[in-house]
């Protein structure tokens, strides 16, 4: 049940009905208790509305006390509910009703299950949560992987968490019509990544390493710009393979690298799960 539900009188009438319905959908079920088809209808919109709190508003109206309320939107008989927005009616329902219909009625105006995670996923890319912002967007994308606003969040979220690769792939198939300035912002931010990924620093690195393929301390260091460039699996696998050899001192170190380096991916991440079991498999 719809714990939000408000019964609408004479006194809160233009609140609800004129001033609520300007931020909200205010969906209103007409009823009365002698009717009990007015009943139901009434209990299963409540029902149906209560996970979108911040979309609709639940009112009622008891046409055994409200006749004047009821006359008002010239109600001719039960059950009826009706959607409002603006003060102005947009759409609504009478007689029975099946739990299909009912579904079939409000869906045309629910926001569905991919927008609320696109919207959630936004607001975590605003404050900086990587993790909550990419656990939210996958889903979207496992929902609908046509729609271009969540391949963009999607895409920002690639290149946040160094999936340079996924990006690429993603913002490739981006179509011309949905090449916005967020599009844009993103192409110049995935840009940017590579040319950090391959920085003169890691460059250098390589060629030392290269000279020197045994020299643990260049690892290291490779390892950990890697990190800070977003490459995550290259620093992975280089420490992992550290962890798996040499002495004592050199697996501790590499150890803890490699755990920093796993810190630094969000919660859930793929590659995170991946490299923790290929651990706690080498420990057990």
């Amino acid at each position: 049940m719809n714990s939000n539900m408000i019964a609408i009188t004479i006194d809160n009438f233009q609140q609800i009905v004129l001033e609520e319905s300007k931020n909200k959908l205010v969906l209103v079920a007409f009823w009365a208790q002698q009717i009990p088809e007015s009943v139901e209808l009434k209990d299963k919109l409540a029902a149906k509305s209560a996970p979108f709190p911040e979309q609709i508003l639940m009112a009622t109206v008891d046409c055994e006390t409200q006749q004047q309320i009821a006359q008002q939107f010239g109600i001719q008989g039960l059950p009826t509910a009706i959607l409002v927005k603006d003060g102005q009616p947009l759409d609504g329902v009478s007689g029975p009703q099946t739990d299909e219909t009912i579904a079939t009625f409000l869906d045309k105006h629910l926001p569905k299950e991919e927008d609320l995670l696109v919207v959630q996923a936004q607001n975590a890319l605003a404050e900086n949560d990587v993790s909550v912002a990419q656990n939210a967007i996958l889903q979207a994308y496992q929902l609908d992987d046509q729609r271009a606003d969540i391949q963009l969040i999607l895409i920002d979220v690639y290149i946040q968490t160094g999936k340079t690769q996924e990006a690429k792939i993603l913002i490739d198939n981006i179509k011309m019509a949905d090449q916005d300035s967020y599009y844009k912002g993103l192409l110049a931010k995935l840009e940017l990544a590579n040319e950090a990924a391959n920085s003169p620093e890691i460059q250098t690195l390589e060629a030392k390493l290269a000279s020197n393929p045994a020299d643990i301390d260049i690892q290291h260091q490779l390892a950990a710009q890697y990190s800070q460039v977003n490459r995550y699996e290259d620093a992975l696998k280089m420490l992992f393979r550290l962890v798996q050899v040499g002495d004592e001192q050199t697996k501790d170190k590499s150890k803890t690298l490699f755990l920093d380096v796993l810190k630094a991916l969000p919660d859930g991440d793929a590659l995170a799960n991946k490299y923790r079991r290929k651990l706690y498999t080498l420990m057990y």
